[in-house]
């Protein structure tokens, strides 16, 4: 039997126009198939029809795709389909007055994130008997209008999706935050399902139950309020003075958001940076809205174990949101790296340096320092060559991978530092067709490397056997066009779906061996 490798084939990027006809035929009944089949950019018009008549994900993933015809959509039997159509910009008006009156609430719902939704249909949503509708539509409408009637709206769970949406106004952002001026909700989904004073329980074991976890309501819908709050302190709609008046709040998750905010004072700033909670902390570290003296502050008590560090906690949050701040000084960086392991990561400040900004670094006497700059992919050939020359391993392991490296520079690494860097240098995309060969055959082997030959295109068949030979990098190895086709047609029938799928996916694959499969005349071979 062959119809477990049939997916595969349908995603082989060399599969003849006959053989994506009978295939596009199949995936009536096969919805592996059909999934596999949707993810191509050949189909055409007719093709694309014929599947989405008959398998309902892989409709909407052409829906999402641009490949799917209104034409071709019904919308009261794929309603789905049309709301997916809707969301491209590519379904008709009409289905939008259709679906804000179809029975089932979650179409409803997930009508209100549609763009361009008519006035009317807004209207009509509005107005929905199901809360859940409401809510959604106060999180997603446009309309500025609409979103400031439903922030006063009485009912709390639609005032707390209104506090999460930027089209909000400022003015109800305020009066949700304060409270003025707006009057007490009269009901939440708390108490509108239970007896109160309720406190949900996180760990609730009820399967009919969908409330948060840690609702609560003794008659003031108290969690919900506390999650208006916390929606309206992130919303960078609000106005600045009224989501500073949560800098004392003594809600984690309040302070937390608000952290998160890029308007606010560097007082401000200064003050949350000193909050009892790491996670604050945090947030304020790495917010691009903070200024020079704040990062070096937070930097210094970094250092001295102020922000929670040795003897504390939380200090190598701080550090890495500093160290992840893109304006951070690259002088501070350098310390920034002696108070918390970055790692090999490129960081924004060293993506964003001048070349001769980052020749400090590169020439540091920290190798830490040096390794950052050597996550760049795009240096200056003067600077790319001193590092891929450094004496320290974890340096030339950062700088391996960048382009423009020659033949002759790679082996100096591999001769250099040995099996510390053989991964990386097998990552380079202009390493030879020869050098990946003899870095296959490393003996012992080093897998990393095999799975960095598995899928790098100079690989050839001597490069690509003895991928084969490692779990990981099998499947990879099988989807490689170098690989030879007598192999592909062995690994079809391997022990490994994943592997049996990859090489039938091939482009490799010859043309009669995909006729044989879609026949199921494997066996014969």
């Amino acid at each position: 039997m062959t119809g477990h490798l049939l997916p595969g084939l349908g995603a082989n990027p060399a599969l003849p126009a006959e053989l994506l006809d009978r295939l596009v035929e199949r995936a009536a009944s096969d919805p592996e198939l059909a999934d596999a089949l949707s993810g191509r950019t050949d189909l055409g018009p007719a093709r694309v029809a014929a599947l989405a008549a008959h398998d309902e994900p892989a409709a909407l993933h052409l829906a999402h795709a641009g490949l799917l015809r209104a034409a071709d959509v019904d919308p009261v039997a794929r309603p789905s389909v049309a709301l997916a159509l809707l969301d491209e910009g590519a379904g008709l008006p009409a289905w939008a007055r259709l679906l804000a009156a179809h029975p089932d609430p979650e179409i409803r719902e997930a009508l209100t994130s549609r763009p361009g939704l008519p006035p009317d249909v807004r209207e009509t949503l509005a107005a929905d008997p199901e809360v859940g509708v409401v809510a959604e539509l106060a999180r997603w409408t446009t309309e500025p209008s609409v979103a400031a009637r439903l922030a006063a709206h009485p009912h709390a769970e639609v005032r707390r999706g209104a506090a999460a949406n930027e089209a909000t106004p400022p003015a109800a952002l305020a009066a949700l935050i304060t409270g003025e001026g707006l009057a007490p909700a009269r009901s939440c989904l708390v108490c509108d399902r239970e007896e109160i004073p309720f406190t949900h329980d996180p760990y609730c074991p009820r399967t009919d139950c969908d409330l948060r976890g840690g609702a609560a309501c003794a008659g003031g819908h108290e969690s919900t309020l506390h999650e208006i709050r916390q929606q309206a302190a992130r919303n960078p709609a609000a106005p600045p003075a009224a989501a500073a008046s949560l800098a004392g709040h003594p809600s984690l998750l309040i302070r937390w958001a608000l952290a998160e905010r890029a308007d606010l004072s560097q007082e401000l700033y200064a003050r949350l940076a000193e909050d009892p909670s790491p996670a604050v902390r945090a947030e304020v570290a790495g917010n691009p809205a903070i200024g020079e003296p704040l990062i070096r502050a937070m930097a210094a008590r970094c250092e001295n174990g102020r922000n929670g560090g040795k003897g504390g906690t939380g200090g190598d949050e701080v550090a890495h949101g500093l160290a992840r701040h893109p304006q951070v000084p690259l002088d501070v960086l350098a310390h920034l790296v002696r108070a918390a392991r970055i790692g090999p990561t490129l960081l924004p400040r060293i993506a964003d340096a001048s070349p001769a900004e980052l020749s400090g670094p590169a020439a540091s006497a920290d190798a830490r320092v040096r390794m950052l700059v050597g996550q760049r992919r795009d240096l200056a050939p003067e600077l790319r060559d001193a590092l891929a020359a450094d004496p320290d391993a974890a340096v030339v392991k950062a700088v391996a991978p960048h382009p423009g490296l020659s033949e002759a520079q790679l082996r100096a690494m591999v001769g250099l530092h040995g099996v510390r860097v053989l991964a990386r240098v097998a990552a380079n995309p202009d390493a030879p067709a020869a050098l990946l060969e003899e870095l296959a055959r490393h003996d012992p082997p080093v897998r990393r490397v095999l799975r960095e030959i598995a899928g790098h295109p100079n690989a050839t068949a001597g490069a690509l056997l003895p991928c084969l030979d490692d779990e990981r990098a099998r499947p990879r190895a099988a989807r490689h066009p170098a690989l030879p086709p007598a192999v592909l047609v062995g690994l079809l029938t391997d022990a490994d779906p994943e592997v049996a799928g990859a090489a039938a996916a091939n482009p490799s694959l010859p043309v009669d061996v995909m006729t044989d499969l879609l026949a199921g005349r494997l066996a014969d071979r």
